[in-house]
């Protein structure tokens, strides 16, 4: 069992900067693969970003190519998000999960999920 808690969101203004974080208990967390999937109301959760558990393979969705990066610390059991040149439309639920070893992309690959942070990109 991974149990998963995000933080670090909120309300930034558009060309701002966040980071979230994402905690994970237990002692395999280095046996996961993370990944970060976000929800706008009355939207599908879409993927974002994902990493190997070593770190060494990540994967971007074509949206946020080049703005957000995602990294682990697996000495901390924790997963980040640094996401910099924000826009209204990255508002929306971030989630972050835990699953198969490589970097998937499709969320049918991850077994735990956190509850969520929210990010506002508004003016």
């Amino acid at each position: 069992q991974v149990q998963l808690v995000e933080s670090g969101g909120g309300l930034v203004q558009p060309g701002g900067s966040l980071r979230l974080s994402c905690a994970a208990s237990g002692r395999t967390f280095s046996s996961y693969a993370m990944g970060w999937f976000r929800q706008a109301p009355e939207k599908e959760r879409e993927f974002v970003a994902a990493i190997s558990r070593r770190g060494s393979i990540t994967n971007y969705a074509d949206s946020i190519k080049g703005r957000f990066t995602i990294s682990r610390d697996n000495a901390k059991n924790t997963v980040y998000l640094q996401m910099n040149s924000l826009k209204p439309e990255d508002t929306a639920v971030y989630y972050c999960a835990a699953g198969s070893p490589v970097a998937p992309v499709r969320s049918s690959f991850y077994d735990y999920w956190g509850q969520g942070t929210q990010v506002t990109v508004s003016s």
